[in-house]
């Protein structure tokens, strides 16, 4: 328990997981405004906006670099990777997202004609994986802000 206590304690922990939770909420959000049905995945779920991904790493390392400074070694190794992190959102978990797009059509149009198709779950791909460069720029000036409104309230 009291690890537990120590991490929930913790600016930088704070940080970084109230940036999460908030991206999380706004996506929960804006799915309910646009759809106009509850989407619970939307509370957990990756895709959209904003990167609560991106969020997470930017609060982190915000956070960071006001308790340790810009200069610190911890700031820095969490900048790279807050880079790697976002690169991957806009990147490569976009791109799987558009082949599981792609392969879903597929499935599809394989199964209106009547052609076997095995997939082990026979459920659809997830298609909804990573962001556009909007979405991770949405979640890096997020994350900034959490991590910001902290510090100069709460510490």
């Amino acid at each position: 328990m009291n690890f537990l206590n120590e991490i929930f304690s913790n600016y930088i922990a704070q940080a970084a997981l109230w940036g999460w939770f908030i991206a999380q909420a706004i996506k929960f959000v804006i799915v309910l405004l646009q759809a106009k049905r509850f989407q619970w995945e939307r509370l957990v779920g990756s895709g959209g906006f904003p990167s609560s991904h991106t969020s997470l790493v930017i609060a982190l390392t915000t956070a960071l670099g006001y308790k340790h400074g810009l200069g610190s070694d911890l700031f820095v190794i969490a900048l790279v990777f807050s880079l790697i992190v976002m690169y991957d959102a806009s990147g490569v978990r976009r791109e799987a997202g558009r082949q599981a797009q792609i392969l879903n059509q597929l499935l599809t149009h394989f199964k209106s004609r009547d052609i076997p198709v095995y997939m082990e779950s026979g459920r659809m791909l997830k298609e909804l994986l990573g962001h556009t460069p909007f979405e991770v720029f949405g979640g890096a000036i997020l994350g900034y802000i959490v991590a910001s409104v902290m510090y100069y309230n709460f510490i």
